[in-house]
């Protein structure tokens, strides 16, 4: 089962190519890869909060709690994730996924399904797979 939840790190083809053209930084920690997708719309605040996820095992396991599984963090460009001194309650955050496109797409669904509707559409920002 997959499981959607808001992201609590801290306390569609346009998505596609959006994630595409972005920079792109990967680590690999405790048997998982991690995908960073650097857009440029992501703080310094949001930014760091998400290359902890690629070094740190205990905030890597708010993503993922089984070594097979995959996930994905999207979020509006518009809204990121935390602002405010906040989190975003459009950032969504799915685990669980039995691949990395599932994880993806119910990340951009979720996330899509909550953002504001005069906003640009959802983007995957973050995903965690298994190792090789």
């Amino acid at each position: 089962m997959v499981k959607s939840f808001a992201f609590g790190l801290c306390g569609a083809v346009l998505a596609t190519v959006a994630v595409a053209e972005a920079p792109v930084e990967t680590g690999k920690l405790d048997g998982r890869t991690v995908t960073l997708h650097v857009q440029p719309f992501l703080n310094a605040t949001e930014l760091s909060t998400l290359r902890l996820v690629m070094t740190n095992r205990d905030a890597l396991k708010v993503f993922v709690t089984n070594t097979k599984d995959f996930a994905a963090l999207a979020m509006a460009p518009n809204e990121g994730f935390i602002r405010d001194g906040g989190l975003v309650e459009s950032a969504k955050a799915v685990g669980g996924a039995p691949d990395a496109a599932t994880a993806a797409a119910d990340a951009l669904a979720s996330c899509d399904a909550t953002r504001k509707k005069n906003g640009k559409p959802c983007v995957v920002v973050l995903e965690v797979g298994p190792t090789g």
